[in-house]
């Protein structure tokens, strides 16, 4: 008899001996609803498949993806699909990358116009190990869609760049229409969860950007249900409006497998809620926050209403 092993790396080695989280029961308002065609979805996957495109709707899990494909909607996730950090909450894979691809600036231009994209999403993986955390592939990019699909408004979340100097600027001087950046969880818990970032250099690169250019939209996104208290997440409003951030997302933490971290309890709709209207009134443009509230989701919506509560705010002052 011969036995083949299975030699394939895992996804996440840096937690492989970790023991087991338990993995709470989803509660009845964690629903995810699949549209009742697929077609749409099939088409959209080999649009960025014939592109040779990968997408953080798939590699983090996003439980929105069949709905946001249906729609012709994807978040493209640039510089491979191997992140150089091990974040307790992610499901990225984990690893050394290789090297960047030259023709993915243009691959995702071409993708974003055979989507007929009005507004995109680019993310990234981590890499630590490019000199400038890959701010210039993100500007490439940038550029490549604005040349294909000029009305195209273009979105990007970003890594923290942290200790990649000029790295912010870079992609800042591309002109994005919105600069995300998530904190991802309160101060107290990033050794924890986002080990590999400091909080308060995520909440300067964010501030910082509005400094190199005012008129850009910035925003970022939190996740709950890691263990947080509600004041923390209030400190953290405060300390994104101190940094003149306009957008924030709220959303439930979902654990990807056993061996991430623990979902401490599922927040009902009306905490959401509550979340909302405190950070309404702390004076955000815009606030999403609900159980599945992801960074991207109705990332185009929320846009045009970003837009319109902007000119409000200038009409009033």
């Amino acid at each position: 008899m011969v036995t083949i092993l299975d030699t394939r790396r895992p996804r996440h080695p840096e937690k492989a001996q970790r023991p087991d989280t338990p993995i709470l029961k989803k509660p009845d308002w964690i629903r995810v609803r699949v549209p009742a065609a697929a077609g749409q979805t099939g088409e959209t996957r080999k649009i960025l498949r014939a592109h040779g495109l990968v997408t953080v709707c798939e590699e983090a899990a996003c439980p929105n993806i069949a709905e946001c494909w249906q729609q012709r909607h994807a978040t493209m996730m640039i510089m491979g699909s191997i992140c150089t950090r091990a974040c307790a909450f992610c499901n990225v894979a984990t690893g050394r990358p290789g090297p960047l691809d030259p023709a993915e600036p243009d691959n995702v231009a071409a993708a974003v116009g055979e989507l007929g994209l009005q507004h995109v999403v680019i993310t990234s993986v981590d890499r630590d190990d490019l000199g400038d955390g890959g701010a210039e592939h993100f500007a490439r990019t940038i550029r490549a869609i604005r040349t294909r699909t000029p009305s195209t408004t273009i979105e990007v979340l970003t890594p923290d760049f942290l200790r990649k100097g000029g790295a912010l600027e870079t992609v800042v001087a591309a002109r994005p229409d919105i600069y995300n950046h998530n904190l991802e969880t309160v101060p107290a818990l990033y050794l924890q969860i986002r080990p590999g970032a400091r909080y308060f250099a995520s909440v300067r690169l964010l501030q910082r950007v509005k400094e190199l250019d005012p008129g850009v939209f910035t925003k970022s996104g939190i996740m709950v249900g890691l263990g947080e208290q509600r004041d923390e997440v209030l400190q953290v409003m405060d300390d994104l409006r101190s940094a003149d951030v306009d957008v924030l997302t709220i959303g439930q933490y979902l654990q990807p497998t056993r061996k991430h971290a623990e979902v401490k309890r599922f927040v009902p709709p009306a905490e959401f809620d509550a979340l909302r209207r405190t950070a309404q009134a702390k004076g955000f443009l815009l606030v999403a926050a609900s159980p599945l509230t992801r960074s991207s989701y109705h990332a185009a919506e929320d846009f045009a209403r970003l837009r319109a509560a902007r000119l409000a705010a200038l009409r009033s002052s």
